[in-house]
């Protein structure tokens, strides 16, 4: 399989189907930052230590390849091949998200992204994963998507935000509260 065909050079991509659409197509979109999503929770996983963390983030990666088929699928082929996103995959997260919160000191302020490089590039993954969100919304206020894709990426920003914490905790890194100026 040669990894360019050209048949994407006036602008059209293929959908699981057959159906050509624009690339500048809100679908595409969608599953476009999904993708560059998936790459940025890599970068993260590459740079976590713990194993436990860099397993989830491992299926995570999985579950946005399953995500980004869902999209990518015209409406009849949903249902055939594609691999499934499951409640468990959501409570995964949220169990995750307890976990760390347990042994974090309590929030009580915005926190500034930083501290350290990990720490920022799971901001940075955070901060993807909500504009994947927004663009998966959109993309779901004109075509029915499967029913547990929006809140999977809203507990997975979720997830990464308290990933964020729990790494600036083993690195050493200061928290910066984020104080608005009176």
């Amino acid at each position: 399989m040669k990894i360019y065909t050209k048949t994407g050079d006036k602008g059209y991509t293929s959908l699981i189907g057959g159906t050509r659409i624009s690339k500048a197509d809100l679908r595409i979109e969608a599953y476009g930052t999904i993708d560059e999503l998936n790459s940025h929770i890599g970068l993260v996983r590459d740079l976590n230590t713990e194993e436990s963390s860099r397993s989830l983030l491992k299926q995570i990666q999985d579950r946005l390849f399953t995500i980004g088929a869902h999209l990518a699928a015209e409406p009849e082929q949903q249902k055939k091949v594609l691999p499934d996103l499951k409640e468990e995959d959501i409570q995964a997260l949220e169990q995750a998200i307890d976990q760390m919160e347990a042994a974090l000191p309590p929030l009580r302020h915005f926190v500034l992204p930083g501290g350290h490089p990990s720490v920022s590039f799971c901001h940075i993954a955070r901060t993807v994963c909500r504009r994947a969100e927004r663009n998966v919304i959109a993309f779901a206020e004109k075509i029915e998507i499967h029913p547990l894709i929006i809140p999977y990426l809203n507990r997975l920003s979720d997830y990464l935000f308290v990933l964020a914490r729990k790494m600036a905790q083993e690195v050493g890194a200061e928290e910066i509260k984020w104080l608005p100026r009176t």
